[in-house]
């Protein structure tokens, strides 16, 4: 089959001399995968556990080559961006690895877009090429398609309303041909992708990131306890930093990944040992469910070694026994780099980590001055090395320059630190909650309710007081099978927290709302406030005393 496809020579550039900008064939997809073909074209990179087929690194060059070349035939050119809107599969893995072959940007969006917010990322994006699953394609009927012109549909042989159709068997999947010559080298500092923020609670951000910055966000330096000879689990989408950074920063390390479509708690430590597994992600919940399924034998006979847990939950040292693995956490977010990592199984308590090399961390009020250690304040970021966070938000100058203010990035999130150097998570700024005088996080609250045996996630958001400001309600889910008494969860928190972050109101729902990237929506349950079902902790006549002078 490589013989069939051809590619052809481009032109040539010398190499940056900055020593703080590796070389292309370290960073930039296209030379990676010819440098990977030269050096371990053998060597899996993608394992999947579907079905337990693999691809080496020399079929996966030669399909995504494929690939590339019915895009280019289509007029995908160098600076183009491609719209993507699959579900996790081999599909989307060739086009998305083709995309950045020809040098053009990866722009994959959420698979729940619809409406509104549909036809805003297709504005944003500038695309005039999208590739559409089937069973999506019907959601373009009525949307506004800005710049789209025509649509390759993946899966079954549907059109695309208001657009030209193509079909993915018809023209990515050519038996031979030549790819034509780049126009210019690729670049570290190029585009690489368009990633869109959660839009949780608004209009998606598209963030604008170089091959650098995917490089610098979990590559090498920045993780270095993950090395080529692991294999890392991918559970999350591809549309998501989780999913695709994550399948980005193996390929950079000649390493190679195991391809799941979604995290399942039950078949969790079955598709670890089925796919070889040495490393994975446990993002929000997941954990948490991990560590609540009934304790098993075989816990710890699994290959996983390393797990990457957000946040820290429970207890670290007793989840690192159990299943047979070191336990790391970090700080992270699309627009950054990982600033913050731990060491292995971090003793203190609710963490995450301390600064890395190569990055500048501030904590300020919102004058953007150092608050005193040990103050809660919003957490600023910037890197040594050029490209090294995102490069903006697509077509959005007004939200960029006011992220960027003062040459500091700023998260939107706000933490504490100690003496020692750790920081600490409090609460996104969006979602603080302020209860009669009292600034309460959120997270924190989460944190002590998740850790009741009957809980197996919460949410915790302000809801309008009679008295002005906010009333806390935690919204949770249970553990299966098991049922949440409000009273005993308040008698459980007593002890655990000060008495005004003792929730006034809990609601019960079987599963929390949640995007496709597994972030419970709070605006939703922000929105819904106080319903018909929620317990009031007044109306059941239960006191909680100050604790201010105890």
């Amino acid at each position: 089959m490589t013989d069939q496809f051809e590619v052809m020579p481009g032109p040539q550039a010398p190499e940056t001399t900055d020593p703080r900008v590796p070389g292309r064939d370290r960073v930039v997809t296209r030379d990676l995968m010819e440098r990977w073909n030269r050096e371990c074209p053998d060597k899996v990179f993608l394992q999947f556990g579907d079905d337990d087929t693999s691809w080496t690194y020399s079929t996966f060059r030669t399909l995504v080559i494929q690939t590339a070349i019915g895009l280019q035939r289509l007029g995908v050119a160098q600076g183009d961006h491609v719209l993507v809107w699959l579900p996790n599969g081999r599909e989307h893995l060739r086009v998305y690895f083709a995309i950045n072959y020809l040098g053009a940007v990866f722009v994959p969006i959420n698979t729940a877009y619809k409406g509104t917010l549909l036809a805003h990322v297709i504005d944003n994006s500038d695309a005039t090429l999208a590739i559409v699953h089937a069973d999506l394609a019907p959601r373009l009927e009525g949307v506004a398609l800005a710049g789209l012109q025509a649509a390759i549909v993946v899966g079954a042989r549907v059109p695309c309303p208001g657009l030209q159709t193509h079909f993915y068997t018809d023209t990515l999947l050519p038996e031979s041909g030549s790819l034509a010559p780049l126009l210019h080298p690729i670049e570290p500092w190029h585009p690489q992708s368009i990633i869109y923020t959660s839009g949780t609670t608004g209009p998606s951000k598209g963030v604008l990131s170089s091959y650098l910055h995917l490089y610098t966000n979990a590559g090498p330096e920045t993780w270095a306890c993950v090395t080529g000879d692991d294999r890392f689990l991918v559970n999350m989408p591809l549309f998501h930093i989780g999913g695709m950074g994550v399948v980005f920063v193996m390929f950079a390390r000649g390493g190679s990944v195991a391809f799941i479509d979604r995290f399942d708690t039950a078949t969790f430590l079955d598709t670890v040992r089925t796919t070889g597994t040495t490393a994975t992600f446990l993002l929000g919940v997941m954990a948490n469910f991990l560590d609540k399924l009934p304790p098993g034998p075989s816990d710890a006979d699994t290959p996983l070694r390393l797990v990457f847990m957000v946040p820290l939950a429970g207890d670290i040292a007793a989840f690192s026994k159990r299943f047979g693995c070191e336990v790391y956490t970090i700080f992270n977010m699309t627009e950054i780099s990982t600033p913050i990592i731990s060491e292995p199984n971090p003793l203190v308590r609710g963490t995450c980590g301390k600064q890395r090399a190569g990055v500048d961390v501030r904590l300020v009020d919102d004058n953007d001055c150092e608050v005193p250690l040990g103050t809660v304040g919003e957490m600023l970021v910037r890197t040594d090395r050029p490209w090294g966070m995102n490069s903006a938000y697509y077509k959005n100058p007004q939200a960029t320059a006011a992220a960027w203010r003062n040459g500091w990035f700023h998260t939107g999130d706000s933490f504490r630190r100690d003496a020692e150097g750790y920081f600490y998570f409090v609460d996104r700024k969006k979602d603080a909650i302020r209860r009669r005088g009292e600034n309460i996080s959120s997270f924190e609250v989460e944190a002590e309710v998740t850790l009741h045996p009957s809980v197996r996630e919460a949410a915790a958001v302000g809801v309008p007081s009679e008295f002005s400001e906010d009333e806390v309600l935690v919204v949770v889910a249970p553990v299966a099978g098991i049922e949440i008494d409000p009273v005993a969860l308040i008698e459980f928190l007593r002890p655990r927290m000060a008495h005004f972050m003792i929730p006034r109101y809990v609601r019960v729902l079987p599963e929390l709302p949640k995007t496709p990237s597994n972030k419970v929506m709070k605006h939703e349950l922000r929105q819904e406030g106080v319903t018909a079902d929620t317990w009031d902790r007044e109306t059941a006549g239960i006191r909680i005393k100050s604790d201010r002078f105890k």
